[in-house]
Order: C-alpha cells, then structure tokens, then sequence
C-alpha cells in the first residue's frame, strides 16, 4: 500500500477552499525531517465537480493526496479500494497511489483523534460527551467507538441531526444517546468532551464549565484558544486541540505515503505551531 520513498514525488491536498490549511507545511516539514529532498506537497483548489478530471490528469509521480472538505465522501466513486476505517463513516481524507496503480483511500482523522488522546493519556473512559452532529462528530463517533466502554450523549439542534447521529451509533456499535443543545451543559460534566462545532458554537458554554473538569477535545485549530478552551484550562482540566488532531493525523498521512514509520511527530508539531503562530 506504501508508495515509494526513493524518487522524485509529488503530494498535494486538496478542497474548496483550500488558502487557510496547514497540510503543506506539516507535510513539507516531515520530508525534510525525513531527507526526502526530492518529495514536494502542494495545495490545490478542487471541488467536488472538479475532482474526476483532477483525479484522470494525475502522472506516476503522485505518492498521494489529502482531502479536506468537500471531498471526504466524493471521492469515494474514484477509488479502487478503502479501509475499513473509511469504510465505517463513508470518508476518506487520504488517498495513496500504489505501486500497481491503485488508488486505496482512507481515514486518518480517525486514529488520529484517538492517537492525541493517547498522548495525553486518555486511552480508555467510560462515558463521553459530543458537542454537534456535523461531518466531524461522525469521526469522533468512530474514535469513540475504539476507546469508551459506556454511552456517548451527543448534542444536537435538530432532530434532523439526532436521527443521523443515532444511525451512525447502531453503525458503528456506540450506546448513544442524543440530547437537546439547550441542555449542552450538561455535557461538560463527562470523563470526556469532544467539541466537534464551528468556531464560536461553543463561546457560551464557557462559563458553565465546572470547577473540576476532566478532558476537553476542541477540534478548532484557529482561533486558540476558544472560549470554552481557555475556560477549562484555567480550571485545571486537560484539553485537546485541533491542531493535535491535524498533526498526528497528518504523520499518519506522511508513513502511508512515504513508507516511513515512525513519522517524526515532533517536527510536524513544530511546524503547525509556527504557520498558527505566523497567522
């Protein structure tokens, strides 16, 4: 499945839009960590409408792509082959060009979210707490599945929202039970709270965050911290950011693509918080 790591290679990500990600420079700094001085990572403005043509013009140099959104499930009807863990939301954010010409798709942001928690020594909790029902809380779903051993209260605007996300619970094997925004609260209370909103969706909650927290994971990269991410650090509690997602999602890209594992972790790191600190 790993693409070779001797010659002259090209990796790029895609999306609409596409200005504000950070893929080029964790990706440009794990290649020189690396030594691959010939390896390029580029970024390219693809919606879903463009991605077959994008797709058909690709040349043997391509080792592969991240995708961002609009992307994660249009790509689907172009590839050859997709993990199980792609499989299990229906999204693939890493596409990797076999040797044999194949394209095998996959899902990093899964184990990635799992992996940041990890680092911070969350590897098992007995109940959590999601905040949304977007394209990201499937994921979430899906790194929970791997890691808690009791129900997941998700919190959602709509019963539009709460009908897929339960869908997505009986799919992935979760006891999930999903509950008003009005009462988002509540979930701050939980071993576990995944924050899975747009920037400014959670401002509110901040000043119901209980003196002693557990773990937050904000998924938000930009601004940092949020409201509520600055709350429960001050009171103590342990947080998550999205740019320890994007990173060790991102090293995962770079072992599939390149073949070298360990990724280097510390230099992809590095770099991130140098393009935030530089925005």
């Amino acid at each position: 499945m790993t693409a070779r790591a001797t010659d002259a290679r090209r990796a790029a990500v895609l999306g609409s839009p596409i200005a504000h990600s950070l893929s080029p420079a964790l990706h440009r700094a794990a290649y020189q960590e690396l030594g691959l001085v010939d390896w390029s990572y580029d970024r390219f403005e693809i919606d879903e409408a463009a991605l077959p043509k994008f797709f058909a013009e690709l040349g043997p140099e391509w080792a592969g792509l991240s995708l961002t959104m609009p992307l994660k499930r249009a790509v689907l009807p172009l590839l050859d082959e997709i993990s199980e863990t792609a499989a299990s939301v229906e999204a693939v954010n890493t596409v990797v060009f076999a040797e044999d010409g194949r394209r095998v798709g996959d899902n990093t942001d899964i184990p990635g979210m799992v992996a940041a928690l990890r680092e911070r020594g969350i590897e098992q909790v007995d109940s959590a707490a999601i905040l949304g029902a977007g394209a990201t809380a499937s994921s979430a779903l899906a790194a929970l599945a791997r890691i808690c051993t009791g129900e997941v209260v998700v919190y959602v605007r709509s019963e539009a929202r709460a009908a897929e996300m339960r869908q997505w619970g009986e799919r992935l094997d979760v006891e999930l039970r999903t509950a008003d925004w009005a009462d988002a609260d509540r979930a701050l209370r939980a071993p576990l709270v995944i924050a899975t909103t747009p920037a400014g969706a959670t401002d509110a909650l901040a000043s119901a965050v209980p003196e002693r927290p557990a773990t937050l994971f904000d998924v938000l990269y930009d601004p940092w911290p949020t409201a509520l991410a600055a709350r429960w650090s001050m009171y103590g509690g342990a947080v998550v950011s999205g740019l320890d997602l994007l990173v060790h999602q991102a090293v995962l890209q770079v072992e599939q693509m390149t073949g070298r594992v360990p990724g280097p972790l510390e230099a992809v790191r590095q770099a991130g918080e140098r393009a935030l600190a530089g925005r």
